[in-house]
């Protein structure tokens, strides 16, 4: 149900120039989605009445994420002023001017927020009737973060931004999170008292929550003892160090509901990716986007898997899928590249060497090694021999090309499509099919061996290979 009392911000609207990138930084990706689509999934597990996200900094490329990831949202935009109190008070304008709950401030580079902490927040500036409530973290090394400043008895005095900090100040290990919750009604008051005098010259949303207090309202401080849930991200080496530490949470949930990750330290998996219990996964294994793992199954060492589902006992070694379906029991690799639109039916098999694309192969079929097969239908329990490729393209168009069940096809096989090989049907090795092969016929395809007798000792004289030849005659004689 949705809480009428709560409105989010979030704040989306920085260049992000410690990225040093051409990607806004709240669209770098993360544990398979961007930054602030981490964001928008923990402010909706609120179920709040409105969000609302402040862009500037390439707001279209920005938007268009949030569009995507938060349909309902409202997508502010922030003006020449800068400063997170800007920010604030653009958001809050575009607000209805009947809200008269929380307003719930997050920030688009803090991604590992969860939503425990978040309704914690919540829960208590609710329930404590406050004027404004802080987020604030233990930080080991707090540069660059604001810190909480308390009285001698404890009590909340104010936040200072790093760089307007005294020397005292830069000692405080309490940071803020910039993560905010405050009545509507004290924001709203206080938002065009924000000034830029400060080092910066921005307008500070820390700076509200002390003219809010002037007001009367009451002043509170949340803080969580995990200093990750509020790591914020700003250059390419923070956020390699939250993926390391989302991964290990991930990696450990999977563990704890029964799956077996036999390396921790080398396995990638996505904040989407399911894994059933007594699934296996070994080492140098990335499972991305939305692949799902049934249980029983082994996946890995060396296996790269996106957006693949992977069935009931299969085993899956050596390989890189993507836009994969494998059956129950099928078996995959060692090497093997399975292209968008494969589909291995259960019991079947795509062994060593071997690419696929855009091709079904029915239950209990195999295409064991050396083989490019594409654009392409096998039927059930058929063998595909060695070195077999489909020939799928005529310079202009992609044809298919139809396997039925039970055939058994010969090594080093082209099958030129458009082409059917009937059920039952063989092909001997060597062949080259051009058309149609009715079912339970033999299609053989070649020319008559023919051994010219003392080739190599007339045209290669004197090689070692003449030597040879001319040694094993006499021995003959």
């Amino acid at each position: 149900m949705t809480d009428q009392r709560i409105a989010v911000v979030v704040l989306a609207a920085g260049q992000g120039t410690r990225m040093k990138s051409a990607t806004p930084k709240v669209l770098h990706r993360l544990a398979g989605l961007p930054l602030i689509a981490h964001v928008l999934r923990t402010a909706s597990s609120l179920e709040p009445a409105h969000v609302a996200v402040v862009v500037r900094h390439e707001r279209d490329r920005v938007a268009a994420e949030v569009v995507e990831r938060a349909p309902d949202a409202l997508v502010v935009d922030q003006d020449e002023v800068p400063g997170t109190g800007r920010a604030v008070e653009v958001a809050v304008r575009a607000l209805p001017a009947d809200f008269d709950g929380a307003v719930v401030v997050l920030s688009g580079d803090v991604p590992l927020l969860d939503v425990v902490s978040l309704r914690a927040l919540v829960d208590a500036h609710v329930g404590g009737g406050n004027g404004a409530t802080f987020v604030s973290a233990i930080a080991p090394d707090p540069t660059g973060l604001g810190r909480i400043v308390r009285d001698e008895a404890g009590a909340f005095v104010g936040v200072v931004e790093h760089k307007d900090a005294t020397p005292e100040q830069l000692t405080i290990t309490e940071a803020n999170a910039g993560i905010y919750a405050f009545d509507v009604t004290h924001l709203r008051a206080v938002l065009p008292s924000l000034t830029t005098a400060n080092a910066q010259g921005e307008k500070y949303i820390t700076d509200a929550p002390a003219l809010i207090g002037e007001r009367g309202g009451r002043i509170d401080v949340v803080t969580l003892t995990d200093p990750w849930l509020v790591a914020g991200i700003n250059d390419r080496a923070q956020l390699s160090d939250a993926a390391r530490e989302l991964n290990a949470r991930i990696v450990r949930r999977h563990q704890v509901a029964g799956v077996t990750v036999q390396d921790p330290a080398t396995t990638w998996i996505d904040l989407d990716v399911t894994i059933e219990p007594d699934a296996e996964v070994l080492p140098g294994t990335q499972l991305v986007g939305a692949t799902a793992i049934a249980a029983g199954a082994v996946v890995g060492p060396d296996t790269t898997l996106r957006d693949t589902e992977v069935g009931a006992g299969a085993t899956v070694n050596r390989v890189d899928a993507t836009l994969a379906v494998i059956g129950a029991g099928a078996s995959v690799g060692p090497f093997a590249y399975l292209r968008p639109g494969t589909i291995l039916g259960d019991q079947g098999k795509i062994g060593t060497f071997v690419e696929t694309k855009n091709a079904r192969i029915g239950r209990g079929s195999k295409v064991p090694h050396l083989s490019y097969i594409g654009d392409a239908e096998v039927g059930e329990d058929s063998n595909i021999g060695a070195n077999t490729i489909t020939a799928n393209y005529d310079g202009v168009a992609k044809h298919r090309t139809e396997v039925g069940s039970n055939v058994r096809t010969g090594s080093h096989n082209v099958f030129v499509a458009p082409v059917r090989i009937g059920d039952g049907a063989y092909t001997g090795a060597g062949t080259t099919v051009r058309k149609d092969v009715p079912a339970g016929s033999l299609a053989i395809s070649y020319a008559p061996q023919r051994n010219t007798d003392g080739w190599v000792e007339e045209h290669r004289p004197g090689t070692p290979a003449a030597e040879a030849a001319r040694r094993a005659r006499g021995e003959q004689i």
